[in-house]
């Protein structure tokens, strides 16, 4: 039968004695803790040999009376010397924020963190490309597999859709290029070099990327974005329940359509470039709309044009691929999909850039310059 604690206060051998007897437990310590938190003086001897039953509770209000107080407990029996033990070892300083580590540790966490998820995804994107390759083959050899009208519903989004506003972007690019490089080249003299630098920079580079970039910002976060909701819906899984391959039905017909327009996309933007480029020539260095087409043809050698329709399939097989791949990697939520779209835009664009430069030295090589 259980006791209310209690606690009295003698002196033996000239040390303040404090007999606890009775259960130190929670519901029978009642104000006994806050008679112990009015005790005054220091050295006390902590006496429990008539304590019978002690929780964490006891436990806690003896040991916080034994630290503050520099006692010491005697007469506690096995189970609550052993309780007060625990408590003890367990009293210890807890920070609610851990200590930052130091800044260059910081860094190479951070930087090794990168890495390896760089890693992953270069992994991952190989891995996605090579199970394209494994649905292409399929395709090519049951030609009923492909989905045509999947296809062409792809090219009004990737490329009609997007006329207008690589148009726009493209001319805008081509009226810059022009204003810019006539103020440059004016301080030397070489104001009529404008011509060429409108050509060659607008049919050899700008043209291109910039409809990467833009087919990137449209396409491939759209692709990421379709497909994370898909998955997230449990669509893609219930394709594969009735048979029905994701890569071959939702995969395929987008990287398709995204190789398939660029060049078009490429050589429309590149035009543009130049007419954005020749009616400034026109209206601000008074240069006739015959002599610019004419200097245009001059200078503009035909390798610049075939360097454009090569990477441009290379770019958007790039831009396809890692809108898909992202998209296909959402699990957990709606908050993943926006996340895994932006990935995939900027992956797309770095991706892109980076191969630019890698067609650069090609090209260079070879003597495409």
């Amino acid at each position: 039968m259980s006791t209310v604690a209690r606690c009295n206060e003698t002196t033996e051998n000239g040390r303040r004695v404090l007999r606890f007897g009775g259960d130190l437990t929670l519901a029978r310590l009642g104000v006994l803790p806050t008679k112990l938190d009015r005790l005054k003086g220091r050295d006390l001897v902590v006496d429990l040999s008539g304590v019978g039953r002690m929780d964490t509770i006891g436990a806690w209000t003896i040991h916080r009376l034994v630290r503050d107080r520099g006692g010491e407990v005697v007469g506690a029996s096995e189970a609550n010397g052993s309780l007060l033990q625990q408590m003890a070892e367990l009293d210890q300083p807890v920070k609610v924020r851990p200590d930052p580590p130091p800044a260059f540790a910081r860094v190479l966490d951070q930087l090794g963190t990168a890495t390896v998820e760089a890693g992953r995804t270069l992994v991952g994107l190989l891995a996605f490309f090579g199970a394209m390759l494994i649905g292409v083959a399929k395709v090519i050899r049951e030609p009923r597999r492909f989905r045509l009208n999947a296809v062409v519903q792809r090219f009004e989004v990737v490329g009609v859709h997007a006329f207008g506003i690589i148009g726009l972007m493209s001319f805008l690019v081509g009226i810059v290029i022009a204003q810019q490089g006539a103020v440059q080249l004016r301080q030397f003299g070489a104001e009529v070099f404008t011509v060429n630098l409108i050509g060659r920079s607008g049919v050899k580079e700008l043209g291109v990327l910039m409809t990467a970039i833009m087919v990137a910002g449209r396409s491939g976060s759209s692709f990421a974005a379709q497909l994370g909701s898909m998955k997230l819906a449990e669509e893609v899984d219930a394709m594969r329940t009735i048979g029905v391959s994701p890569m071959e039905a939702l995969v395929l017909p987008r990287v398709f359509a995204t190789v398939m327009m660029m060049p078009l996309l490429s050589f429309y933007a590149a035009m543009v470039v130049v007419l954005g480029g020749g009616i400034f020539c026109w209206i601000g260095l008074d240069i006739p709309p015959v002599t610019y087409v004419q200097r245009i043809r001059e200078v503009v050698p035909l390798t610049d044009l075939w360097q454009a329709l090569i990477k441009a399939p290379v770019f958007g097989l790039i831009i396809a691929l890692a809108g898909c791949y992202q998209g296909m990697q959402v699990e957990a939520n709606a908050e993943e999909v926006g996340l895994r779209t932006t990935t995939a835009v900027v992956q797309g664009i770095f991706l892109v850039i980076v191969l630019d430069a890698f067609f650069a030295v090609f090209f260079t090589e070879i003597g495409w310059t």
